[in-house]
């Protein structure tokens, strides 16, 4: 467990004087993620009084203090690092946590999975700048990945030359498995068109 999340010495000694200040026996700090493997996710940390954890958390009793983790934030905390710079304003807590966006992933983690950490790590970033965005909305059963083009992409003359030269390349090179990619809104495929 302590392998996922790393709280540095500076960390704890500023987060147990602020436990300290607290007053309650037994208080911890619960870290978790709200709204994990999404563009949205944020990593919190927040006092948690005997009582007020959850079943599920994991313990991670540190030197100074006692950290609980949320049970569906740990996939996303793998490689967190908890640290505290003091400066002459007092200092600040920061949380890096790497994988808060998309849990980290290896050859054996799903299709799906592995797509969209390519997606949130590698081709979203660059498509951000534009105000575009790539997102996974299926994989068919013959292992096709279905992309929703959204923002800035929607609509681009230049989304067809993206979507099959850069995106379809980057993917099919990295996911052998993928039989190929398609747009949600490719209109030669009339397999779920609706008719009125």
């Amino acid at each position: 467990m302590s392998e996922i999340i790393r709280i540095t010495d500076s960390a704890q000694d500023y987060l147990a004087e602020l436990l300290e200040k607290q007053n309650v026996e037994g208080i911890a700090v619960r870290i978790f993620i709200t709204q994990p493997g999404t563009p949205y996710a944020e990593t919190c940390l927040a006092y948690c009084r005997p009582g007020e954890e959850e079943p599920s958390d994991e313990r991670l009793e540190l030197e100074k203090i006692t950290a609980l983790i949320d049970k569906n934030s740990i996939p996303f905390l793998e490689e967190a690092v908890v640290d505290f710079n003091a400066d002459r304003m007092g200092g600040q807590l920061t949380i890096k946590a790497p994988n808060a966006k998309m849990p980290k992933v290896n050859a054996d983690s799903p299709i799906e999975d592995r797509v969209n950490y390519i997606l949130y790590s590698e081709i979203n970033p660059g498509l951000a700048a534009h105000g575009g965005e790539i997102k996974l909305v299926e994989l068919t059963a013959d292992q096709v990945a279905v992309l929703a083009f959204g923002g800035g992409c929607q609509g681009c003359a230049a989304v067809d030359l993206t979507l099959k030269e850069g995106v379809e390349r980057t993917l099919m090179e990295r996911i052998p498995e993928l039989a190929g990619i398609r747009d949600v809104t490719d209109h030669t495929d009339t397999t779920n068109a609706y008719y009125r």
